[in-house]
């Protein structure tokens, strides 16, 4: 029997973070699901919008919300849990917190010649001025970051960026989502991990030529990996701790928890554990999986320019 929609929770997205992060690129991405979207909501107005669509029935809104508000920010914590508890019908809430290097956000503001929310008009110092305002901007931020599933846009492209946002949104209805993410130590710690393992001291497939221009994903990687001792004891120890914190976060109201396996080129090493542990882990959690340097592997432009 087909649930009527007045009873249907409302699935209510709030898009946050730091200016130049992609929060148009986010908003896109859900208009692009079926998602009413409104830009630069003011919070003082979120309790009667949602009471509005609530009303219409609406069953998926996103909602953006940045240092355009800044004299409202400090209480938006608050708002939402105000929010879950008075409504008309329930809310299914999600906050999704974009964030990427103060250099990353210099480089994208100079580039668009655009100003910063936060920045003077007139300074002597244009450079300093755009980084003094990116760091009051993390200050006024901070706690909703920490209460927010976070992206770290620095190093992913918009069409990426696009793909993430449907992909991790699509896990919501879960008590707990795991993200289990590789990378590259040389091209930077991603900002938005809860954990970071590093695997660079493991053996590494990049020094056997028939297997370095593979991937952890091939076969031929994967038994090599498996056929050595310390890689199973490093997943089986990663395991062993993931296994006791979890239920601790959960207890603590966490809805993501991003797990970063690092290795020195995110390609073999790290790819395998998370391939691994995103398995092992997927009976008991909602999982997803990111490899964020697969655009840097070997044939990964021929990938992209291939038909779908």
């Amino acid at each position: 029997m087909t649930t009527p929609a007045a009873e249907l929770p409302l699935q209510l997205v709030i898009i946050t973070g730091m200016s130049g992060s992609g929060k148009s690129v986010a908003i896109t991405a859900l208009e692009d699901v079926g998602f009413y979207c409104v830009d630069n909501l003011p919070p003082e107005l979120l309790e009667s919008f949602v009471e509005l669509e609530q009303s219409h029935n609406a069953p998926k809104v996103a909602i953006a919300m940045d240092v355009r508000s800044a004299a409202s920010l400090p209480g938006l914590p608050r708002r939402l849990v105000q929010l879950q508890q008075r409504a008309s019908r329930p809310v299914q809430l999600s906050t999704v917190f974009l964030d990427a290097t103060t250099e990353t956000l210099v480089r994208r503001f100079s580039e668009t010649r655009r100003l910063h929310p936060l920045s003077l008009r007139q300074a002597h110092d244009q450079h300093q001025v755009l980084t003094d305002a990116i760091e009051h901007e993390r200050e006024l931020l901070a706690e909703l970051r920490d209460q927010a599933l976070v992206l770290d846009t620095s190093l992913i492209r918009p069409a990426r960026l696009r793909s993430q946002i449907k992909d991790l949104l699509g896990a919501t209805q879960a008590p707990m989502t795991l993200v289990f993410e590789s990378f590259a130590f040389k091209r930077g710690i991603p900002m938005d991990a809860d954990f970071v393992f590093d695997v660079r001291m493991l053996p590494n497939p990049h020094y056997e030529p028939e297997l370095k221009p593979l991937t952890g994903l091939d076969a031929p990687v994967a038994q090599y990996l498996a056929a050595q001792a310390e890689v199973m004891q490093m997943e089986q120890q990663i395991t062993t701790f993931l296994r006791h914190w979890l239920p601790q976060m959960l207890r603590d109201h966490r809805s993501y928890v991003t797990v970063a396996i690092g290795c020195t080129g995110g390609q073999h090493r790290s790819v395998y554990l998370v391939e691994r542990l995103a398995s092992a882990f997927a009976h008991e959690w909602s999982t997803r999986v990111r490899h964020r340097e697969d655009e840097h592997w070997p044939g990964a432009a021929s990938r992209a320019t291939a038909p779908t």
